[in-house]
C-alpha cells in the first residue's frame, strides 16, 4: 500500500543477517489496482470546444494494471547474502475497454517486466555492505511505495553501529529505474511513478538526486545519474524517546542538499521538526534552476490513542527561492518527506514560497484499518513566483478518505480523494474540484 515503507537499516540488516548457508527464502505478491476520477466534472472541453466525458468509470478517465512480484534471497555462506527481486506488469488487455492508463508506463501499455533489486550484502562485526539494485530510504533519496511497483536505485551502502545508539550510512547512488527529464530519455526510463494516470508526462520521483544529466536506453529502464551522487547519515537514540537525524547530499557537478529531522515519541506525544535546504552549483543553473539556494522547515505535532487512533498536524514552509528538491526535475509529481506530504497530489508543498497544513488522522474500528487526510497547500506571489499561472493552482486543497482490511492473504484497500488540482480554464490559478476513486488489492505470498 502506499503508505507502507521499509526503513534503509531494516532492509540491509534483515536481508544480510548470518544464517545456515544454505537458507533461501521465496516471497512475493500479486497486485490488481484501479482508479477512476470525474476529471473535474463536465467542465472540460476539448480543441473543437465539445465537453469531454468526465464521469466516473469512463475508459479515459480510468486506470488499471496488474503486477506480480518474486523476490529471493539465500546466504551465500556465513555473513554474504545475495537477493533478487523482479516484477511483470499487465494490463489485462483492459486498455482502451475499461481503462485508459496505468500505474506503470514502462513500455507504453504492453506487458514487460523490471528486475528490481539485484545485489550482494555481507556483514562483519557491527558493519554491513550492501552494493547492486536496491530499495533506498533516506530523506532525500529513497524508494516510493504508494505504485504498484517500487522505484529502485543501483548503489553502494555501508551501515555502522559501532558507537551506541548511533546507526552512521554512508552511499553512493549510481543510476535508478525512474531517471527521465529529458527529450532524449525513452518511457523505458519512467519506473515508480504514475506516469500516464494522474500526472501528465510527469517523471520527478525519487527526491533530490534526479538529475537532467542522466541517460538511459530504450533497453533498459536504468538510467545514470551524471557522475553519481553521494550520501552520508547519522542516526541517533541516545535520549530516550528522540530521535535525531542529519544527512548530508553532493549531487557530483550538480548541487549539495542537506536533511536536518528531530523525532520525539513520549507516552503517546508526537513531536517534530525537519530543516532541509538544497544548493545547485553553475551545471544546475544550465539546467534551468534560477536561484543559488532554497530551504524549506516543517513541524509536527500529535498524539496517539494506544489501539483506538493517531491525530497529527503538520506545517511546512518553503523559501522564495527555486521549489526545493527540484534539480533537474519536471514540475509535478515529486513526493517528498516532509511531514505535511499530501496523500495522493504530490509535488505542490515543496513549490517556492509555500505554505503548507496538513492534518491526519488514523486509526481502527471493528477490524478495520481507517484514515482521514487533509492538505491545503497555497503558494503565495513574490520576487520569484507570478501568480496567477495557467498550469497548476496557486492553492491545492485535497482530502482522502481511506478503509484498509485484510482478509486472510488478500490485502484490500479503497480510497476516495476530493481535490482541486485540476486547472479551470476560464480562471488561471484556480481549480476545479475533482472526485476520485480507488481500489488495491494485494495478495501476499
Amino acid at each position: 500500500m502506499k503508505i507502507t515503507k521499509l526503513s534503509l537499516v531494516a532492509a540491509l540488516l534483515i536481508g544480510s543477517s548470518a544464517f545456515a548457508i544454505d537458507n533461501i527464502k521465496v516471497s512475493g505478491d500479486a497486485k490488481l489496482y484501479y482508479a477512476t476520477d470525474d476529471n473535474a466534472g463536465e467542465k472540460i472541453t476539448n480543441g473543437n470546444g465539445e465537453v469531454v466525458d468526465s464521469s466516473l468509470f469512463n475508459t479515459a478517465n480510468s486506470a488499471g494494471q496488474a503486477a506480480v512480484s518474486l523476490s529471493l534471497s539465500a546466504d551465500l555462506t556465513e555473513g554474504v547474502s545475495v537477493g533478487t527481486k523482479v516484477t511483470a506488469l499487465s494490463t489485462l488487455g483492459l486498455e482502451g475497454q475499461l481503462v485508459g492508463g496505468v500505474w506503470e508506463n514502462v513500455s507504453g501499455v504492453e506487458d514487460t517486466f523490471i528486475v528490481n533489486d539485484l545485489w550482494l550484502a555481507t556483514t562483519v562485526a557491527k558493519t554491513t555492505a550492501k552494493v547492486g539494485r536496491m530499495e533506498l530510504d533516506t530523506p532525500l533519496v529513497f524508494s516510493e511505495k504508494w505504485s504498484i511497483t517500487t522505484n529502485t536505485y543501483e548503489a553502494a551502502v555501508l551501515i555502522n553501529q559501532d558507537i551506541p545508539n548511533t546507526t552512521l550510512v554512508g552511499a553512493y547512488v549510481g543510476g535508478a529505474n525512474n531517471v527521465g527529464g529529458t527529450a532524449a530519455l525513452t518511457t523505458a526510463s519512467k519506473v515508480g511513478g504514475q506516469y500516464t494516470y494522474g500526472y501528465p508526462a510527469a517523471d520527478s520521483y525519487g527526491g533530490v538526486v534526479r538529475s537532467e544529466t542522466s541517460s538511459t536506453s530504450a533497453n533498459t529502464t536504468f538510467g545514470q545519474f551524471f557522475n553519481g551522487a553521494y550520501a552520508i547519515g547519522a542516526i541517533n537514540n541516545s535520549v530516550e524517546n528522540l530521535t535525531l537525524q542529519a544527512w548530508y547530499y553532493d549531487l557530483t557537478h550538480v548541487a549539495q542538499a542537506y536533511w536536518l529531522q528531530a523525532d520525539l515519541d513520549m507516552e503517546g506525544i508526537l513531536l517534530g521538526a525537519q530543516f532541509t535546504g538544497i544548493d545547485p552549483n553553475a551545471v544546475a543553473v544550465t539546467l534551468g534552476t534560477t536561484s543559488p539556494s532554497s530551504t524549506a522547515y516543517a513541524v509536527m505535532a500529535g498524539y496517539a490513542m494506544k489501539d483506538v487512533a493517531t491525530f497529527k498536524i503538520a506545517y511546512s514552509q518553503t523559501s522564495d527561492d527555486l521549489s526545493i528538491l527540484k534539480v533537474g526535475q519536471n514540475v509535478g509529481g515529486s513526493q517528498t518527506k516532509l511531514y505535511t506530504e499530501a496523500w495522493w497530489n504530490y509535488g505542490n508543498v515543496t513549490r517556492a514560497n509555500t505554505s503548507t497544513i496538513n492534518v491526519t488522522i488514523e486509526g481502527s474500528y471493528a477490524g478495520y484499518d481507517l484514515g482521514a487526510y487533509g492538505t491545503i497547500s497555497e503558494q503565495s506571489a513574490s520576487a520569484n513566483v507570478t501568480l496567477p499561472t495557467a498550469t497548476r493552482v496557486s492553492k491545492l486543497n485535497e482530502v482522502t478518505l481511506t478503509v484498509s482490511k485484510s482478509v486472510g492473504p488478500v490485502d484490500v484497500m479503497a480510497a476516495y480523494i476530493m481535490d482541486n488540482s485540476i486547472v479551470d480554464p476560464n480562471n488561471a490559478g484556480e481549480g476545479l474540484t475533482r472526485n476520485t476513486l480507488q481500489a488495491y488489492l494485494t495478495y501476499n505470498f
